[in-house]
């Protein structure tokens, strides 16, 4: 019986071992060095369809600005009137990348970056509409999604317009120890075609990465490890596999008697 102790015990220390996670496996930025030359804190939002713009139109004259100002708002069916607070007018960037501005028209903006857009705005308007204006353009619906194994998987708003994927994984309250930091997946619309980048979280390399700032409507997708996806198979049949060791037990101290 002693024996049949021993081999259960030493059955038990082998998977304990092997349930144990590397601490190189889960550590961030161990590996490599920073290039520095590479490093950039440069970022550029460049707009796309289904982008939902809010765009102001300021200057001098108030009067000139108006109809570049519309407000949205709602009205009673019964009496015609406007309802609730006025607010700004937005624009949604259709499939073409257009949007349909007052006055002007429509205006292909979908792949441009903010400051092309103010500059060609600013063309349009100066001097036939509004001399001198000053624009500004915010993106409305800005947010990106982070999906698989973390703590808080969700679409997340982001009111700056600035986010880098480690800021992202801190939003979803960070990676699950299961959570495998060698394969973390970004998926990014690039004109009109999903692709796929790869990031090791392991490695100082990502802060050179092309996707270290997230654009809007990325998603980041976190792969569980092995050893997490073999403990959800194994915890769906704990019964058997709990009857099938007694039995085994059972076996070993009837044979080492």
């Amino acid at each position: 019986m002693r024996k049949a102790k021993k081999i259960v015990l030493l059955l038990f220390t082998i998977l304990l071992l092997g349930a144990c996670v590397s601490k190189k496996d889960i550590t961030y930025f161990q590996n490599d060095q920073i290039d520095q030359a590479k490093v950039s804190n440069s970022y550029k939002t460049i707009f796309k369809p289904d982008d939902l713009l809010q765009i102001t139109v300021s200057a001098i004259d108030l009067e000139a600005v108006k109809a570049f100002n519309l407000p949205a708002v709602s009205y009673a069916t019964t009496t015609n009137r406007a309802v609730g607070t006025p607010q700004q007018q937005t624009y949604l960037i259709d499939n073409d990348g257009f949007i349909d501005f007052p006055v002007i028209g429509k205006l292909k903006i979908g792949g441009l970056t903010r400051n092309e857009t103010v500059e060609m705005l600013k063309n349009k308007l100066d001097p036939d509409y509004v001399k001198n204006p000053t624009i500004n353009i915010r993106i409305a619906n800005f947010s990106v999604t982070v999906l698989g194994d973390v703590k808080r998987p969700g679409t997340y708003t982001i009111p700056n317009e600035r986010i880098t994927i480690l800021e992202a994984i801190g939003l979803s309250g960070d990676l699950n120890i299961t959570g495998k930091r060698n394969t973390v997946k970004v998926f990014r619309e690039i004109n009109g075609e999903k692709v796929k980048f790869e990031l090791d979280l392991r490695s100082n390399k990502i802060f050179t990465s092309p996707v270290y700032y997230l654009q809007q409507n990325d998603l980041v997708y976190v792969d569980q490890n092995k050893s997490s996806s073999q403990d959800a198979a194994f915890n769906r049949n704990t019964g058997l596999f709990v009857s099938i060791g007694s039995i085994i037990v059972s076996l070993i101290a009837v044979l080492t008697r």
